[in-house]
């Protein structure tokens, strides 16, 4: 994402408005230091650090006992090849199926928001506003559009309820009196939904939407509902197990096993040369573990919450302007 501008005014003191474009899913502040030298936030050596230093425990282990105890550990090294062939094939499957769901959930989240804008703009300029109940149902209902965000948000992290007190982001948004069914199995994006398809079919009815129009607006409703559907299929398949427990005990194998490879000719340096290595497999199918599930909360997974958030601001403009102006609504 390209860096949007992160103060106003020349000496770049006064902060830029909330309101802003993207204010929330784009970068506040400028990094502090080169990707290369972090550490700690968004990096994955809390979760590599484990099996580096076992291995280097181990290949210490076998150096000691080649060269100081007089054993000969060493093997041919023509045995390596065969083995790194595998372990690449299986980090490079396991990074690109990771990158795969990542991009997929991404993808699916910036359809449901361009369909919740169309509709939203829809709503607005062509729903019915005759009346002043009209326009209170075709209020209630562009907010229940961008409730069904978090709805999709909250039921992909297994925040089940509705209760404002639990979920303050609710507020303002879904309906008075409505209570969720989770209990009974209905999750809370499909309930939401029958509110917007029940207002178009009113819309419908009082001739505000035509014919093509109504197939249309239906249409962007179950384009948001197949895009929950996928990224509900990205939450519910994880990398099969048989895959993973295979690529760990492959990656193991072969961590033990070149030591021995390498003793011979490198002695003493077989240590940290292995932790290289150690940190470069396991680094990459660290990363692998951190993209499978992009809808956390972690460093590495999809900003959600600042993306809706973006949105959320952006709708309630477009709502604020069209009940100050009415029948004559415009930007």
């Amino acid at each position: 994402m390209s860096n949007l501008p992160i103060t106003n005014g020349a000496n770049g003191a006064v902060p830029r408005p909330p309101t802003f474009p993207l204010s929330h899913a784009s970068r506040q502040k400028p990094r502090k230091w080169p990707l290369a030298f972090r550490f700690i936030k968004g990096a994955i050596h809390h979760v590599i650090i484990v099996p580096i230093a076992f291995h280097a425990l181990f290949t210490a282990l076998i150096v000691h006992i080649d060269i100081n105890l007089d054993h000969n550990l060493g093997v041919p090294s023509s045995i390596v090849p065969s083995l790194s062939i595998v372990v690449g094939l299986m980090l490079v499957f396991r990074n690109s199926s990771s990158y795969e769901r990542y991009w997929g959930g991404r993808t699916n989240l910036q359809k449901i928001v361009t369909c919740v804008r169309n509709l939203t703009r829809s709503f607005l300029v062509c729903g019915p506003n005759d009346h002043e109940e009209d326009r209170y149902e075709t209020e209630k209902t562009v907010r229940c559009l961008v409730a069904i965000l978090y709805a999709v948000k909250n039921y992909l992290r297994g925040n089940w309820g509705l209760t404002i007190a639990y979920e303050p982001e609710y507020e303002g948004l879904v309906p008075k009196g409505l209570k969720g069914h989770e209990s009974e199995g209905v999750g809370l994006p499909l309930e939401l939904a029958f509110f917007v398809e029940r207002y178009i079919k009113r819309g419908v009815e009082r001739g505000s939407f035509n014919a093509p129009q109504s197939s249309m607006l239906s249409g962007q409703v179950n384009s948001i509902m197949d895009a929950f559907g996928a990224m509900e299929t990205i939450k519910l398949t994880p990398i099969p197990v048989c895959h993973q427990i295979h690529q760990k005990q492959v990656l193991g194998l072969y961590c033990c096993v070149l030591p021995f490879c390498l003793v011979d000719d490198l002695g003493w340096w077989t240590v940290p040369v292995i932790s290289m290595v150690c940190f470069t497999l396991y680094g990459i199918e660290g990363i692998g573990e951190e993209l499978e599930d992009p809808f956390g909360v972690d460093k590495n997974d999809i900003k959600i919450d600042a993306i809706l958030e973006d949105v959320r601001q952006e709708v309630m403009s477009q709502l604020d302007s069209w009940k100050k102006c009415g029948e004559e609504y415009t930007l």
